[in-house]
């Protein structure tokens, strides 16, 4: 017997054809094999998750029985949000499952090949009232061979099976004897059908279909920093959330200390992907935009020239913002003098102008240095006070630290100063600025600081000069996505934030929309602080595609040699070929709207997504450049086809089957269906033709099942047959 025995069913086992006879029961137990009675297996199978139900209820409710006295009322608020965070964590939920996979082990050579020990594996662990597992926490190490072993490697398995599943009820399973060593390596039924699955609303968790490569990356050791360069449909997302919670799970004390974020390109696709670690009972990760991080500056009330943003992200601005900064501190022209009791106390101009070169070289932000200037100044003085023959204490120096004569001197040499004030020096006089970054400079600088109005661009900036007058505190694990976009002075903004921690990086090269984009992943670690040649950062490409079926990949990675020659072609496992049509529609010059967008277009593409909303369950996305939205969105409405507008703020509630995406925002989403509307226009509305072919790339690839592209105008050149 080779491969897998086939979804076996009730029904479906009435019609098995002779050759697919049961391993042989000498060998195997036959306790474990379904094909002597797949009903009662099922019903076996469906007693076990009703009973891991009822253990999870218990230990909810055990939970929520206690009472958090912890001492004091500090102790004790803090034992109430870990009790509380807890409680949330084994809510269940009832259309889905609490274990996915079952492995039958057989460590013990005596026993002929029979399984020793029965583990079922899940999205977290559930035990009885005595302690012993229901159900094995998926991360776990002893669910490891689950995911990792194959015919050629049992790794101790006699069976492994997987449960389909619909509504919360067990009602498919699937064998795999690899003790037999004639399993096939090859994906299985099972995890077809559970990938094409149709969806509507947030991504959903992988945990029951990651692949070998996956895991790998799943399981890497905390300290180790990884970047995932991933080709459309491989899971790179799924398989960075994954990451998060197994650290969280392998490294609990130490991540929940430090944090755990997750940085997205958009609150849109924040949303889209913010199920995916409380399924797995993971509710205390923050997640975010590099926008949204930074924001502590200020509000973006300003938008600059793609020019402008482009000089404000690039690397050197950092040593720009640095001489800023530091330019604050004035020369020291006049001596400190401090009057105590009938005695004046001096230190000389040149010693004071020792101690600032002396602090400006160590390495520490500019506020902690100008405390340290206090204290050495202090430290000065009481110096010359011991000369003259007094024994002061450490008492006096504190106390000489903060006089009004050391504070005023302070002040007047090495001034407070804020972010904001910094900036809006710099680009109102473009002092520190090169000759071809004087484009920057404000045309009608504000008055003051309070006054300004700042560009996204402007945030990270300020981000940077907050981490220059005080370092950023660093949390123990970032999981940065779609990282391909950001400008060097974003990644500084997000490295800084894993200074002393790791990343699990996540991108696509050839998805790249932005001016800025990395030309390389050495260049990206390089400006997170991470360097890619070091002992604890690796870089793991994903090319195996498991989202996107054959037929859709092929036809985008047609693009590939003009948008990213040097990486290699995804290839996609899905068995079936998924669905590609490309309809030309012929458009009128009348026809023509106050867009630019061929009302015949337009209407093709509604009606592709009325037809495939009757002829298929799941998502529909209809992809469309961002001028059009409007109009699109009348003719839906015109149609009578109920939609959701995805904008990049926020993604809705995701309830509604039909999706309107703007192309700028449908990176990192996807959907069953995708309708992409004129793509020759949505490449066209980027600043170059390369960016313009990868947001079409990107735009391509969104689809889970099948793909129909409406055009009137003639399409890219690399697109045409």
């Amino acid at each position: 017997m080779a491969g897998p025995l086939p979804l076996l069913t009730p029904s479906r086992y009435a019609d098995m054809p002779p050759a697919l006879d049961p391993p042989d029961p000498d060998t195997l137990d036959p306790t474990t094999d379904p094909a002597l009675d797949p009903t009662a297996e099922l019903a076996a199978e469906q007693a076990h998750l009703e009973r891991a139900r009822t253990e999870l209820s218990r230990m909810r409710e055990h939970t929520l029985s206690l009472q958090a006295d912890g001492g004091d009322a500090i102790a004790g608020e803090a034992l109430a949000q870990t009790l509380w965070l807890r409680a949330k964590a084994l809510q269940d939920d009832p259309g889905t499952t609490l274990f996915f996979g079952r492995v039958d082990r057989a460590d013990d050579p005596s026993q002929g090949g029979h399984a020793a020990e029965r583990l079922y594996i899940g999205r977290r662990h559930v035990s009885d009232a005595d302690g012993e597992p229901v159900v094995i926490d998926w991360r776990a190490g002893v669910s490891t061979p689950f995911y990792r072993a194959s015919g050629s490697d049992p790794m101790g398995l006699v069976l492994r099976r997987r449960f389909g599943v619909d509504s919360g009820r067990i009602t498919a399973l699937e064998d795999e004897w690899l003790a037999s060593g004639t399993v096939s390596d090859e994906p299985s039924a099972l995890l077809a059908k559970e990938i094409e699955r149709p969806r509507i609303g947030p991504m959903r968790d992988i945990v029951a279909t990651i692949q070998p490569e996956q895991d790998e990356i799943v399981r890497a050791d905390v300290s180790t920093t990884l970047c995932v360069q991933g080709a459309p449909g491989t899971g790179k997302t799924a398989v960075g959330l994954h990451r998060a919670a197994w650290l969280l799970y392998a490294f609990r004390d130490r991540l929940a200390r430090s944090g755990v974020l997750v940085v997205g390109p958009n609150r849109a696709f924040l949303e889209h992907v913010g199920a995916v670690l409380p399924s797995l009972g993971e509710v205390s990760v923050r997640h975010t935009t590099v926008e949204e991080l930074v924001g502590g500056g200020g509000r973006i009330r300003a938008t600059d020239p793609t020019e402008v943003a482009r000089l404000k992200g690039e690397a050197r601005m950092a040593q720009v913002l640095r001489e800023a900064l530091w330019a604050q501190v004035r020369p020291v022209t006049e001596a400190l003098v401090v009057p105590r009791g009938s005695r004046r106390w001096r230190v000389p101009a040149y010693e004071v102008a020792e101690m600032v070169a002396e602090l400006r070289t160590r390495g520490v932000g500019y506020a902690a240095a100008r405390a340290m200037l206090h204290q050495r100044l202090a430290h000065a003085v009481m110096v010359a006070m011991e000369r003259a023959g007094d024994a002061p204490d450490d008492r006096v120096q504190d106390s000489l630290a903060r006089s009004a004569p050391v504070k005023a001197y302070v002040k007047t040499l090495w001034p407070q100063v804020r972010p904001a004030a910094v900036l809006a020096q710099l680009l109102s006089t473009g002092e520190h600025l090169a000759d071809d970054q004087q484009a920057m400079r404000w045309a009608d600088p504000p008055r003051t600081a309070a006054g300004a109005r700042w560009s996204a661009a402007d945030l990270v900036l300020l981000d940077e000069l907050a981490d220059l007058l005080d370092r950023t505190p660093s949390l123990g694990h970032v999981v940065l996505d779609e990282a391909q976009d950001l400008s060097p002075m974003q990644l500084r903004a997000v490295g800084r934030r894993a200074s002393t921690g790791s990343l699990t990086v996540l991108g696509d090269l050839a998805q790249g929309t932005t001016p800025w984009s990395t030309a390389s992943w050495a260049e990206s670690l390089h400006h997170l602080g991470k360097e890619l040649d070091a002992a604890t950062t690796h870089l793991e490409e994903l090319v195996r595609g498991f989202r996107v079926p054959s037929s859709v990949i092929e036809f985008a990675a047609r693009l590939l040699p003009s948008i990213a020659p040097d990486l290699r072609p995804p290839e996609s496992v899905r068995s079936h070929p998924g669905r590609l049509d490309v309809l030309r529609v012929e458009g009128s010059v009348d026809g023509v709207d106050a867009v630019g967008g061929a009302v015949e277009a337009v209407d093709g593409a509604v009606e592709a997504v009325g037809e495939l909303v009757v002829a298929y369950q799941g998502s529909v996305g209809l992809i469309v450049p961002d001028a059009w939205v409007g109009r699109v969105g009348t003719a839906l409405n015109n149609a009578g086809v109920e939609h959701e507008v995805l904008d990049g703020t926020h993604a809705g509630e995701r309830l509604q089957r039909v999706h309107l995406v703007p192309a700028t925002v449908a990176k990192g989403l996807e959907f069953d269906q995708v309708v992409v509307l004129e793509p020759t226009t949505i490449a066209e509305a980027e600043p170059d033709e390369r960016t313009g072919l990868r947001r079409l790339y990107v735009v391509l690839t969104r689809a889970v099942s099948g793909l129909t592209v409406v055009h009137t105008r003639e399409l890219p050149a690399p697109l045409r047959d």
